[in-house]
């Protein structure tokens, strides 16, 4: 039936960066789906209240702390996380960072922090699940890109760089995967009204700029997102791949 093309339920997943914002919902999304969440992010105390609210939804969450930048770190937490919950068939790379200032006053330090942790991150964290996933020949990669993946906009270099960049990195490992009945594709969120646009929501020349460049007229809602993301975790998306879904209200649609 149609219905059970979207069930998650025996699935383990692990979303990056889920103690707050998207993350949250992407995790909240998943468990509803069925799935076994383990939520991550760098304070265990966050984390484990994270994790903590899920369960007092009747979801069945966990949780792992871990610096997505420190490989030792996450191939330990995998471990761990396939010995406690079972085998991880879900990878969602969510962790990100966003810094906005004019390129001519970017330092390096913070050049190679956002790159480091909006890419180099989502590779060290996907290598680790993605070989386990090829040795049991099943597995689902989502990674969370970005309009900006495709459209450049001012005070953001950095930031446009690294979701080019993973826009690419999911193709490469789709690509490379794909024989292993591994799905790697990704998500490109539009202008959403989350925590790290709280300055771009409340600011209303902006407000007004992206509601008359954005075809629906509105910003998007965090759990607008979660269709999307069960799809392609899910057997109806069995035969997709490499592909980054943009969720954005038509806004790529109008370039």
């Amino acid at each position: 039936m149609a219905g059970n093309l979207f069930d998650l339920s025996g699935q383990v997943a692990l979303v990056t960066g889920s103690s707050r914002g998207l993350g949250l919902v992407f995790a909240r999304g998943l468990a509803r789906a069925g799935a076994r969440v383990v939520l991550n992010g760098r304070s265990a105390e966050t984390v484990e209240k994270a994790a903590g609210l899920l369960r007092g939804e009747g979801l069945d969450a966990h949780g792992a702390a871990f610096n997505v930048l420190d490989r030792s770190a996450v191939e330990s937490a995998v471990q761990a996380i396939e010995e406690r919950q079972g085998p991880l068939g879900i990878l969602v790379n969510n962790a990100g960072l966003q810094k906005r200032m004019p390129a001519v006053d970017v330092d390096e330090a913070t050049w190679r922090d956002v790159l480091d942790t909006n890419l180099t991150g989502v590779f060290l964290v996907s290598q680790a699940v993605g070989r386990r996933m090829v040795t049991r020949r099943r597995g689902r990669v989502v990674n969370i890109c970005s309009l900006l993946s495709e459209a450049g906009r001012p005070t953001i270099a950095p930031y446009t760089a690294s979701k080019g960049g993973l826009k690419m990195l999911t193709k490469a490992l789709a690509v490379e995967w794909a024989p292993f009945n591994v799905q790697v594709n990704g998500i490109g969120p539009g202008y959403f009204a989350t925590e790290m646009n709280t300055a771009l929501v409340e600011d209303p020349q902006f407000d007004r700029w992206l509601k008359a460049r954005t075809p629906a007229g509105r910003w998007g809602r965090p759990e607008e997102l979660v269709g999307t993301l069960v799809y392609l975790c899910s057997e109806a998306a069995s035969f997709v791949t490499g592909q980054i879904v943009y969720v954005d209200g038509g806004i790529l649609a109008g370039l």
